[in-house]
């Protein structure tokens, strides 16, 4: 049959099954793993390609405190766009709350099963979607979030600075509580070290959470190394979440094989560097300052005189995406994942199919040779910039006050 003689249907039928193959190819599936899917049409075609999905993905378990989890999470990280019912993310990107209850949904129903948020994205509004997508099917989720900000829990105000006294943590909790509307939070993360609160009142409070069931489990967010084995003293920890991707290595110099020798799960926030991996930032591409700022505009490493030197890395990424039949993103987030079986990356993102295809690295693995030649190629690049700004960084690595 010629084109011009192919009928609504079939041309129908053509689409759908194009579709499919590009949804096995997006996800690291091999194709016949969905084309059978192809011959079905409407809403069985969505439950059988959804099944085979399912199916694929149960297998693969990472762990985190006593909970597995799937390889590839989810941050939600949002904030009120300037226009009415607008919800955006660090990087100007934009949709709707609808929009991002969908995107959550949408991840559970592929297999995702940790969640990211806290109470400083928004503040609170991420934690409020976060609520309202879970409905139902809170049972089937890691729900991690963090506390830590000096912020009033009543009226979202940024107060400055942090604030992780032990009456401000369970006034935190009550309300995280009832904006996530569930009995109780999975992984607690104090999301930076207050550094005029010894961290043994923090995992004390914690632990008396704990005691209640409102917390499960509890972690750290860019702690210093001496305040992390303090913490774990007191009550262990089940995640130290950081900043780590190929743009940034810095966990692998000490942080790394202290979770390893300790037994605590590795989450990675950024793990895509702020965009810049998956191939969609150029030498000369300039980020928004205002009305609506582009956090990478105040970025060292994303400056003007340092992205050229930097792009060196994206070319080493599609080299290896291409080499593995995986997008830069995918090939990104497979890098992580093969570093050690407890890291766990939450890419965040206002596109359902880009966490699509972010889960699809779940299916990419590496020989041992494949992975020294591509460590090498990564340690060879030297990037120009430092990770965040002199204000944010400064609240990295730090080590908490001892308890007097």
């Amino acid at each position: 049959m010629s084109i011009s003689e192919t009928s609504p249907s079939n041309e129908h039928h053509g689409l759908q099954r194009r579709q499919l193959l590009a949804t096995a190819t997006s996800l690291g599936l091999s194709p016949w793993l969905l084309s059978a899917c192809a011959s079905q049409s409407g809403a069985a075609a969505k439950v059988a390609r959804d099944s085979v999905l399912r199916q694929h993905t149960a297998g693969q378990r990472r762990t985190l405190g006593s909970f597995e989890v799937f390889p590839v999470g989810l941050g939600c990280q949002w904030h009120p766009g300037a226009a009415q019912g607008s919800v955006v993310d660090m990087y100007h990107s934009a949709f709707d709350r609808q929009a991002a209850v969908r995107l959550i949904r949408r991840a559970v129903d592929r297999g995702v099963t940790l969640i990211d948020t806290a109470e400083v994205y928004g503040p609170f509004l991420s934690e409020e979607i976060v609520g309202e997508a879970l409905q139902g099917i809170r049972d089937k989720l890691v729900l991690e979030t963090k506390f830590g900000m000096d912020i009033d829990p009543k009226t979202g105000q940024r107060l400055g600075g942090l604030n992780s006294r032990p009456e401000h943590i369970k006034q935190v909790v009550e309300a995280q509580l009832r904006r996530l509307k569930t009995d109780r939070i999975d992984i607690l993360i104090q999301h930076r070290v207050d550094p005029q609160v010894p961290i043994e009142d923090v995992a004390g409070t914690v632990k008396d959470l704990v005691a209640a069931g409102k917390v499960l489990h509890f972690g750290l967010s860019e702690p210093g190394v001496q305040t992390i084995r303090r913490a774990h003293a007191v009550l262990p920890l089940a995640v130290i979440q950081n900043e780590y991707s190929m743009l940034w290595r810095g966990p692998e110099a000490q942080v790394l094989s202290l979770c390893e020798e300790l037994g605590i799960g590795f989450v990675c926030w950024s793990p895509l560097g702020m965009g810049f991996l998956t191939g969609s930032v150029k030498a000369d591409t300039r980020f928004e300052t205002s009305p609506n700022m582009d956090f990478r505009s105040v970025v060292p490493r994303f400056a003007p005189e340092a992205l050229p030197a930097n792009m060196a890395l994206v070319d080493v990424v599609k080299t290896w995406a291409a080499r593995k039949s995986a997008t830069p993103a995918q090939l990104a987030l497979a890098w992580l994942l093969a570093q050690k079986p407890w890291i766990v990356p939450i890419p965040g993102t206002t596109n359902v199919a880009h966490m699509e295809e972010n889960l699809g690295a779940a299916s990419i693995s590496f020989t041992a040779d494949e992975l020294r030649q591509l460590n090498a190629d990564v340690a060879a690049v030297k990037i120009r910039g430092e990770r965040l700004p002199p204000a944010v960084l400064q609240m990295s690595g730090v080590e908490a006050p001892p308890k007097s």
